[in-house]
């Protein structure tokens, strides 16, 4: 798990080369201008990172969990926005792959994992946020088609993606009521909300999805009818270790940049960073992110493994470290002083992006929720 071999290696260095190439250099342009970098996407995907862990016969790399985590988090050194949305898209295709029929697989994932077509995952509501098994949306089986109606709430790519995979009741209440669709976007009666206004995460359009009697094909199942909830959450296991490792990445990017910074500036006769108490700071947050690196690297192992504890170590790690990583990017603009505030040092754009992961993919005090009842169940 910590020692990489050959492979593990090239993989990593590809994607901290990536970030460092195209990501690093524009992101505060792209914040600033709220620019979803389409084409530089398409430039990841051909590097294999629009289906990370899809299977090789539609045009994934078949790489696993612990590989996509470690790409994640190289992606985020460079824009925390840019990698968390790839980790979304990742998520959409790996829906379509692991619950798609044979035909729905060729249908949707080649152009998936190419990113000709971007993916978004619509589960979120205006009214059912954390409570996500109290959706409103339904989905009506007329014929051999289905015709959806509702609104989702905070969808990543809206607008942009061609693909969106929405969550939608055709039973009764709670989860076993909700089924899963593929919908494209040029189906009539999908609509988009405004780009919402953000505090971070800029470079990425942020919309409503609105379906008003939108009429796919029944063939647009994903999984069966009742499943939709269990795919979800299963999609949700990766998505939250993936938006961890983003976390990772852009907090290691701040920590190295205050070190960098504390090297150079000069108070008081000598370095900042001769400082004692600035040492036991660094020492603290450095620390910090190793810690949350292993928790992330165990809760993907255990995923790549189907271990029973899967579900809880996916929690404390999404939990962790992105509360982890939100601290030491706050406190890493800190240690610049006024010049941490400013947009040109990055560290500023840093904190708002990874103050979302706090939040999406399960609030983290929905994460605690989670953690809990593997304890108690364990009693």
């Amino acid at each position: 798990m910590f020692a990489l071999d050959e492979d593990e290696r090239a993989i990593s260095e590809t994607a901290a080369d990536f970030a460092a190439e195209f990501l690093a250099p524009n992101a505060v342009e792209w914040d600033r201008t709220k620019h979803f970098p389409v084409d530089v996407l398409r430039k990841a995907a051909a590097l294999g990172m629009g289906g990370i862990y899809i299977a090789e016969d539609v045009g994934g790399s078949g790489l696993r969990r612990v590989d996509a985590v470690r790409i994640f988090e190289k992606l985020a050194a460079g824009d925390p926005s840019i990698s968390a949305y790839l980790s979304i898209h990742n998520m959409v295709a790996w829906m379509i792959d692991t619950y798609g029929s044979d035909d729905q697989r060729r249908q949707w994932l080649p152009a998936l994992c190419s990113m000709e077509t971007l993916g978004s995952y619509c589960l979120t509501e205006p009214g059912a946020g954390s409570d996500a098994a109290a959706l409103s949306t339904k989905a009506v089986r007329d014929g051999d088609t289905y015709v959806l109606n509702g609104v989702k709430q905070f969808i990543s790519g809206a607008g942009e993606s061609a693909v969106y995979v929405v969550m939608a009741r055709t039973g009764g209440p709670g989860p076993s009521g909700i089924s899963a669709f593929v919908v494209e976007k040029d189906t009539p009666g999908l609509s988009f909300g405004a780009n919402e206004a953000k505090m971070g995460w800029n470079a990425q359009p942020t919309r409503q999805v609105i379906l008003e009697d939108v009429t796919v094909p029944a063939d647009n199942l994903l999984g069966g009818e009742g499943n939709g909830f269990r795919i979800a959450m299963n999609g949700l296991n990766g998505g939250r270790i993936n938006i961890a490792a983003c976390s990772l990445g852009g907090a290691t990017a701040a920590f190295d940049a205050a070190v960098s910074y504390l090297a150079d500036r000069r108070a008081f006769g000598s370095r900042l960073l001769d400082a004692q108490a600035l040492q036991f700071r660094l020492a603290d947050m450095r620390t910090d992110l190793e810690a949350a690196r292993v928790l992330l690297l165990r809760a993907a192992s255990a995923l790549d493994a189907d271990a029973p504890d899967k579900v809880q170590l996916c929690a404390m790690a999404k939990k962790f470290t992105t509360d982890v990583g939100f601290t030491v990017a706050n406190d890493a603009l800190q240690l610049l002083g006024g010049y941490g505030y400013l947009s040109e040092y990055g560290l500023e754009k840093i904190v708002r992006d990874l103050r979302v992961h706090q939040i999406l993919e399960g609030t983290n005090e929905v994460m605690r929720i989670v953690i809990a009842r593997s304890v108690v169940g364990a009693a």
